[in-house]
C-alpha cells in the first residue's frame, strides 16, 4: 500500500498548495509579483490573504506596500519546513532535494545516535526497541502505513533521545523525508533486510549504551536510504 498525496480540504489550503508548488518549482520565479485579488478569481479575498500569510511564514514571499506580494529567491526560503520539502519532492527539484536531505541526515543522525546511547531515557530505549520490532513485523509491507509509522517513530526518538534540542527539532524534516519516500513510491514493498537489521542494531546499541556501534549502524541506514531513493528516482 502506498500513500496518496493528501487532499486539500479548503480553498485556503488549495491556494497555498498551488502557489507554493509554483514557486518552489520555478513557475513563479524570484521577483514575480502576485496580486492578492487575482489569486483566486471569484472567491473570497480573505482566502487569498491568508494563503499569502502562510507563504510569507515559509519565506517564499514578502509583502510590500503599494507593490504587492513579491516572490523571494530560494536563499530566503525556510528549507526545513515540511511543506517546502514536500513540494520539492513532488516537483522537478526532487533530485536536488533528495541529495541535500541525504547529506543532512548523514551529518546529523549518526551524531544523534551516538548521543542517544548516553542520554536516552529508559522510556526512549523501550520506544526504539518496540519500533524496530514493528518494522521487522511489517517489513514485507514496507510501503504501507504501519511500517512508515514505526520508521518515523524510530528516527524521531533517536533525535529526541540525543538530548540535543537542535537535533530533536529536525524530527519533522526527517519525517518529511520518510513520508515523501513512501508517498512518491520510492520505498520498495519489501524492505531491504539489511536496513531492517541496521535499525535493530541502532536500537539495541542505544539500549546498551554502545555509542560506537550505534553510530556505525546509523551511518549504514542513512547511506542505504539515500542510495535506494536516488536509484528509484533515476529509474523513473
Amino acid at each position: 500500500m502506498t500513500l496518496d498525496r493528501p487532499a486539500v480540504s479548503t480553498l485556503h489550503d488549495a491556494l497555498v498548495d498551488r502557489l507554493g508548488s509554483a514557486i518552489v518549482d520555478g513557475e513563479l520565479g524570484a521577483g514575480s509579483r502576485l496580486v492578492t485579488a487575482e489569486l483566486s478569481p471569484g472567491s473570497s479575498r480573505g482566502a487569498g490573504r491568508e494563503a499569502v500569510r502562510v507563504l510569507q511564514s515559509l519565506g517564499l514571499v514578502r509583502v510590500r506596500r503599494k507593490t504587492g506580494v513579491e516572490v523571494l529567491p530560494s536563499t530566503q526560503w525556510n528549507v526545513y519546513a515540511p511543506e517546502i520539502i514536500a513540494w520539492r519532492l513532488a516537483g522537478p527539484g526532487r533530485h536536488a532535494q533528495l541529495r541535500e536531505l541525504s547529506e543532512l541526515r548523514g551529518a546529523i543522525e549518526p551524531l544523534a545516535a551516538r548521543a542517544a546511547a548516553t542520554h536516552a531515557t529508559d522510556a526512549q530505549r523501550q520506544v526504539l526497541v518496540a519500533s524496530v520490532m514493528e518494522m521487522a513485523r511489517t517489513e514485507h509491507d514496507a510501503d504501507g502505513a504501519e511500517y512508515l509509522a514505526a520508521d518515523i517513530r524510530f528516527h524521531r526518538t533517536v533525535l529526541a533521545a540525543s538530548g540535543n534540542t537542535m537535533f530533536a527539532a529536525l524530527g519533522a524534516v526527517v519525517e518529511s523525508v520518510l513520508v515523501g519516500r513512501t508517498r512518491h513510491e520510492l520505498m520498495p514493498h519489501d524492505a531491504n533486510p539489511h536496513a531492517v537489521r541496521w535499525h535493530q542494531d541502532v536500537a539495541f546499541a542505544v539500549a546498551a549504551g554502545r555509542a560506537d556501534d550505534a553510530v556505525q549502524a546509523m551511518h549504514l541506514i542513512v547511506r542505504e536510504a539515500g542510495d535506494a531513493m536516488a536509484s528509484a528516482v533515476s529509474s523513473e
